[in-house]
């Protein structure tokens, strides 16, 4: 059984051999000068005490928690790589990573990247810029002596190098802007003053209107699963909504396999503190006859007073001209704004409904690591898919074409399915 110590898989001397000599060179005399050391683990709980103080900055992302990252590797087989770097005895940062083998390539990657909109890894608050700049001269040749045997590259992705007004200690690595930016709305003294950001008239008229459409159908309530049992029924419903959705537009159901399904509902059960929640289940559901249905979901993380919208689904089959999940947000974000929630977030991914909600676009960068001469390889090839999506993306024409040529793949005698607010 693999113990919790310094993880080198071989031996210093000819993992090094992989390493660029200049660059390996220059980062061992900087370290050295520095006393910075980076040491391997695969053990969570020998690391808690350091990972839970660091998680405490409000410049670390809740996607690199202990509770988020427990989760899913409670859930998840592959093997963990916890890159931790000191000074002396005090732990400067951690990078919570994992294995994961693919069919040419083995990539070191933050724990749940898949499901993450938002990573920083964990850092020190009075980590200084000095000791900033020489990390990333010293990170190549360190991780490459240490994991360049059981890794071929390590991907650092959808990483925001100016986050709550600092720069990130890694901004110095080589990187490529990711495919996709993130969309947030800063929440400010009063609801209204937050609804004064983005046509505050307009948003109040589309309320009205949802709202008057399900005082047809009997009226609705918006509920906070309180329960273990009302979260996990809600998550379900969440999943059935969500493969319909998916399939309608010939998607992939990033939801389907049951490792995800499972470490969403291993979340769903970590009970809130004062700091925050891991995972918030809202809901509207309806009164009248259709009593009890549920129209629209949403999935909410919360880390102090940040909150990130993690997913939403709605009932393609009712109340779906009442915007339900346009509502939700209204909702939640009123709510947010009462309690104390100074920036409301809803995640990567560029969909019009998030632009019409959000004042503030992050860009996100990915730093990818090569270890090995096949991580080369591995490097080039996922700098250029990303380029290639970021074009993608801006030509409309191309996108579109794309997005029509999956959906008659996946379902050739389906029409076109129109995006739907809120989801």
């Amino acid at each position: 059984m693999m113990t919790d110590v310094d993880f080198n898989m071989m031996p210093v001397s000819e993992a090094r051999r992989r390493v660029w000599h200049a660059r390996r060179d220059k980062a061992q005399d900087i370290a050295a000068a520095t006393d910075l050391k980076l040491s391997v683990h695969v053990s969570m709980q020998a690391l808690e005490a350091d990972w839970r103080a660091l998680e405490a900055s409000s410049a670390a992302s809740l996607h690199q928690g202990f509770d988020w990252c427990a989760a899913w590797a409670k859930t998840h087989p592959n093997q963990l790589l916890l890159v931790r770097g000191s000074i002396g005895q005090k732990t400067v940062f951690i990078l919570p990573l994992e294995l994961v083998r693919g069919r040419f390539f083995r990539t070191a990657r933050f724990i749940g990247s898949p499901h993450s909109n938002l990573n920083t890894g964990l850092f020190a608050a009075d980590f200084d810029p000095l000791t900033c700049e020489q990390l990333g001269a010293s990170l190549i040749a360190d991780l490459s002596a240490k994991l360049s045997r059981v890794a071929d590259i390590v991907t650092l992705e959808k990483m925001p190098f100016d986050w709550h007004g600092t720069c990130h200690p890694l901004a110095s690595l080589p990187a490529v802007r990711n495919q996709n930016s993130s969309f947030q709305l800063p929440l400010l003294a009063s609801f209204e003053a937050t609804l004064a950001q983005i046509n505050a008239k307009r948003r109040r008229k589309k309320f009205r209107v949802s709202e008057k459409r399900l005082e047809a159908l009997g009226g609705y309530e918006h509920v906070v699963a309180t329960t273990r049992r009302d979260r996990r029924q809600i998550l379900d419903l969440f999943f059935e909504q969500k493969a319909i959705r998916f399939k309608a537009l010939g998607l992939p159901n990033v939801f389907q396999d049951r490792e995800t399904q499972a470490f969403f509902h291993t979340l769903a059960a970590v009970e809130p503190t004062a700091e925050g929640q891991p995972l918030e289940l809202n809901a509207i559901r309806l009164r009248g006859e259709q009593n009890g249905r549920i129209v629209a979901i949403a999935g909410l993380s919360r880390k102090g007073d940040h909150v990130i919208c993690q997913f939403g689904s709605i009932d393609e089959e009712m109340a779906a001209d009442a915007s339900p999940g346009e509502l939700l947000f209204y909702l939640m974000i009123r709510k947010c704004n009462a309690e104390g929630v100074t920036l409301f977030d809803f995640g990567i991914g560029d969909q019009a409904y998030k632009r019409s909600w959000c004042t503030v676009e992050t860009v996100q960068r990915d730093i990818v690591l090569p270890l090995t001469l096949r991580g080369r390889l591995a490097a080039g090839a996922h700098r250029t898919a990303v380029r290639m999506k970021v074009w993608i993306k801006k030509n409309r024409k191309a996108y579109a074409f794309l997005q029509r040529l999956r959906q008659q793949r996946q379902t050739p005698d389906a029409a076109a399915v129109p995006d739907t607010d809120g989801d």
